[in-house]
């Protein structure tokens, strides 16, 4: 992916990509709030519905051809992401109305989690020119990872509450069982073992719902935040919680956090990785690249 240059965006043309199933929250009401809130003196707009997993990114990729200056993702994390892996690298900007069941880089950003607030937020907003990353080429912007959060992903994607409890009831079920797992990392010329309860990607600093694993990552400092949440006592876990919620990961003996541009990742067998909350199954070498200054996006 090449670095696109800083330029001043006007945006006037805009798509809003409408997912209807994310979060498990109704969407109806979205074309009529954009119709009272977008200042229409500013933006010219036109929505559609997503019908399957991959026609944001489709539909994201048609407009760029069609010349659309800003496509404005509705829905969660893994609709920005599919937004969002269709604009890099281009002159188009991308914008959130946050209706996921994490919110995790809208949530960072201080994007307001409620539509009609969103929406106005585009009135005012402007672009700047953010990080994204790549897990053995399949783009990644908020947080991802391997182990233990990828085996929820995983669950939680069957789920048909996909809210904060649904997360918290899977979480709860499985990591009594959960074995972790022995991971060889090349990051910054060094190689290195660590066994791992889970290992994450952070561009951004938090997965969602305000529990941040990198309090200090930035979308903007050219650095990919790598997360080693090594094992803990079962007894330990409503302290970790804490750190994750009171922004003090950073601070606990069972986290290691290592800036890179690159990072290899490779363990003893395939499994899950989730993408921004998203999980798809890769092999057993990782290969993590961050892509500077990629994407444009509004907040």
């Amino acid at each position: 992916m090449s670095r696109i240059n800083k330029t001043t965006l006007l945006s006037k043309q805009l798509l809003f990509l409408i997912n209807p199933i994310a979060g498990g929250k109704s969407k109806t009401r979205i074309p009529g709030l954009i119709r009272e809130h977008l200042d229409a003196s500013q933006f010219d707009y036109r929505y559609r519905f997503t019908e399957y997993m991959g026609h944001a990114r489709e539909l994201a990729k048609e407009a760029i051809a069609q010349g659309v200056d800003m496509v404005v993702a509705v829905g969660g994390d893994g609709t920005i992401n599919e937004v969002a892996s269709a604009l890099v690298g281009s002159s188009a900007s991308m914008a959130i109305v946050p209706m996921g069941s994490g919110n995790g880089l809208a949530t960072a950003l201080g994007i307001s989690l409620h539509p009609a607030k969103a929406i106005q937020q585009l009135n005012t907003s402007s672009a700047h020119l953010v990080d994204s990353a790549s897990i053995n080429g399949h783009p990644i912007f908020n947080v991802s990872g391997m182990g233990f959060d990828a085996e929820i992903s995983a669950l939680f994607a069957k789920e048909i509450d996909r809210g904060l409890w649904g997360y918290i009831k899977n979480t709860l079920s499985a990591i009594i069982k959960y074995q972790p797992q022995v991971y060889t990392l090349e990051l910054n010329g060094v190689t290195f073992q660590r066994t791992a309860f889970m290992i994450n990607l952070a561009n951004s600093t938090q997965f969602g719902n305000n529990a941040h694993i990198s309090p200090e990552a930035s979308i903007t400092d050219g650095l990919l935040d790598i997360c080693v949440v090594k094992p803990f006592p079962l007894y330990k876990f409503p302290l970790l919680a804490y750190r994750l919620f009171s922004r003090t990961a950073h601070k606990s003996s069972f986290i290691e956090i290592y800036k890179s541009t690159e990072a290899t990742i490779t363990r003893s067998q395939e499994g899950p990785v989730h993408l921004d909350g998203e999980p798809i199954v890769l092999g057993t070498k990782l290969h993590i690249v961050l892509h500077p200054a990629s994407l444009y996006l509004m907040y």
